[in-house]
């Protein structure tokens, strides 16, 4: 079985040995379909494999006339945009190593990528990143080309030695496309692919070193399991500096499926939903919580409970092909005409399955949105796992977990309770540096640094990481994500950070959701800045009454005692999210530390 399944995947695909040859191959297979999508002057615009393997040669040949070579490294500091996707297939048919940079990241972080990972030449994507180079440029004797996508206006002066991608292509045309085919097929599976520098949750930033092999594995796995198909059209928001992003580019092109690239205008994702009427779309956490925010607020908790109650089970008894009663029928069509149908067109209609990572979610949103008919399901995986490592399906799947592990993926727990994986998509180290906990590789085995059960049916549930499990000065251990989930599903809260390591109870910093709190204040008559809202007294008790509604599940030693307020919502600016938006616990608890300290002496 496994065999055909196998063949079955490689015969929807590429067939790729490596990622170098996968846009050839590619552009050769699905020439005429279209592999891109996005809006320009207010309409989509199509992008065909062919059109897109024109593009993507022309830089190729323009990194040689520029003399990269093979293994030299090559980054990219852009947002999630077509170019991102042209460049990185430029660079890595041609054997450079492609390492992606956060577009948000400070002039000081993109010092540090550029200067670890000996880059050569980097490609902004306008000159507000250009100047985030020239800033550092004379501490990176490695960098000898800044290439800028979008220069705008500038002058030659502005631009100084930096070259347009316009001028890298017109220069690629003094070379033979040959010279592309020579390279990449000199490209073996254990070359290194791509560093990708991890968001640093747990302290400076590590280049994860992923090679050909691990990517290629990854997409067979995927790809075996149906994760993607090739009408696929998948809306990506996600920075492609990250591995999840990545991913979901590699296997779009392998399978000859589309992406529509937003628009990077945050307030525009559900307008281009609509729009686009993708039948895949991943995500972070945070976009699904708020979705869920708008489309129940309005709604009493029971009513929206029911309804999914409802939702679920009919779902259920319909995937295994069995009766559903006459009465748990009509409950369903009633939810479906008043709250089913307008979800689902929230994100346009089409969607097949939603896969949220990145970061913990909870269960009763995937619940809400499953009964709505919008699958949205957990996954898990790291940058060090070439981004993945279980999965789950409309067909397979259980609602807490992150699924099963993909086929060819070993999982086991340590005697500690931390998860432990084998596979071919396990990165090969970190570059220049050695770690022996978290990440470490021993008899290949990669430590996770996360904690994590497995059921007897092969479903993974984790329950927290090691670093982040707080230890009361009682001795009780407890996993923050739980009660932050939970608190996270209230109308009025963006985001929720326990506290409490050696202490004797818990507490919280809670921040406040604008979108929801400011019409809320003006209708009571309030001060609509958040600072204010912060030490009002209603607020106050908006949120205590949240926060003992989320206490009631827990027992006396888990629950949160206090919380405050924070003046301002945490962000990637401030340096407490990173670009995912997971938070950088170590960070708040530093920067917070004398209002933590207040909740316990107050």
């Amino acid at each position: 079985m496994e065999a055909s399944v196998t063949q079955s995947a490689a015969d929807a695909s590429t067939g790729s040995q490596t990622i170098a040859d996968l846009l050839p191959l590619a552009v050769e297979r699905y020439r005429d379909r279209t592999a891109v999508r996005v809006k320009r002057d207010g309409s989509w615009q199509d992008i065909t494999f062919g059109e897109v393997g024109a593009i993507a040669d022309e830089i190729s040949l323009g990194f040689v006339d520029v003399r990269i070579e093979p293994g030299d490294r090559v980054a990219i500091l852009c947002r999630t945009r077509p170019e991102w996707s042209y460049v990185d297939f430029a660079a890595t048919q041609i054997g450079a190593v492609v390492v992606p940079i956060y577009p948000t990241n400070s002039p000081q972080e993109c010092e540090f990528v550029l200067a670890d990972s000996d880059a050569v030449a980097v490609v902004c994507e306008n000159m507000e990143q250009v100047a985030k180079v020239a800033a550092v440029r004379e501490r990176l004797p490695h960098l000898k080309r800044v290439i800028v996508i979008e220069p705008g206006d500038a002058t030659p002066e502005q631009l100084g030695d930096a070259i347009t991608l316009d001028v890298l292509r017109a220069r690629g045309h003094n070379h033979d496309r040959a010279e592309i085919a020579r390279r990449y097929s000199a490209i073996a599976p254990g070359d290194p692919y791509t560093f990708i520098y991890t968001s640093g949750t747990t302290g400076p930033p590590k280049g994860c070193v992923l090679t050909h092999g691990n990517y290629r594995a990854m997409l067979d796995m995927v790809e075996q399991t149906g994760g993607v198909v090739e009408d696929e059209v998948t809306y990506l928001y996600l920075p492609l500096a990250h591995s999840y992003a990545l991913l979901i580019q590699l296997l779009s092109f392998d399978v000859g499926a589309s992406i529509a690239y937003w628009s990077n205008d945050p307030l525009q994702i559900i307008l281009e939903l609509t729009e686009v009427r993708p039948t895949s779309l991943p995500s972070v956490p945070r976009i699904f919580e708020k979705i869920y925010t708008l489309v129940t607020s309005n709604s009493p908790r029971e009513q929206i409970e029911q309804a999914a109650r409802v939702g679920v089970e009919v779902r259920h008894l319909q995937l295994a092909g069995k009766p559903v009663p006459a009465e748990l029928q009509a409950a369903f069509d009633r939810a479906e005409e008043e709250l089913f149908s307008k979800v689902r067109g929230a994100f346009g209609g089409q969607v097949r399955q939603a896969i949220s990572g990145a970061a913990p979610i909870a269960k009763e949103i995937l619940e809400f949105f499953y009964a709505c008919g919008v699958p949205v399901f957990e996954g898990y995986g790291m940058t060090e796992t070439s981004t993945a490592s279980t999965f789950q399906s409309p067909e397979e799947h259980k609602f807490g977990t992150v699924g099963k592990p993909f086929p060819g993926i070993e999982l086991r727990i340590a005697e500690d309770g931390e998860l432990l994986i084998k596979g071919a998509n396990i990165f090969a180290g970190y570059h220049k540096r050695e770690d022996a906990s978290f990440g470490a590789v021993v008899d290949g085995w990669l430590h996770t640094g996360d904690l994590a059960s497995i059921d007897a049916d092969g479903y993974v549930t984790i329950t927290g990481r090691k670093k982040d499990i707080i230890i009361t000065a009682g001795g009780k251990n407890l996993t923050p994500a739980n009660i932050e989930n939970d608190l996270k599903q209230s109308r009025w809260i963006s985001q929720a950070v326990m506290h409490g390591d050696r202490r004797p109870y818990p507490v919280v910093l809670v921040t406040l959701d604008a979108e929801e709190i400011v019409p809320w204040a003006e209708q009571q008559g309030l001060p609509t800045e958040i600072p204010a809202l912060a030490r009002e007294p209603k607020v106050l008790e908006l949120i205590q009454a949240d926060l003992d509604t989320a206490n009631d599940k827990y027992a006396q030693v888990e629950k949160v005692k206090k919380f405050f307020i924070l003046d301002h919502d945490l962000s990637q600016e401030t340096g407490e999210l990173t670009p995912t938006l997971k938070v950088k616990r170590n960070i708040v608890n530093e920067k917070y530390a004398a209002d933590f300290a207040a909740l316990y002496t107050d």
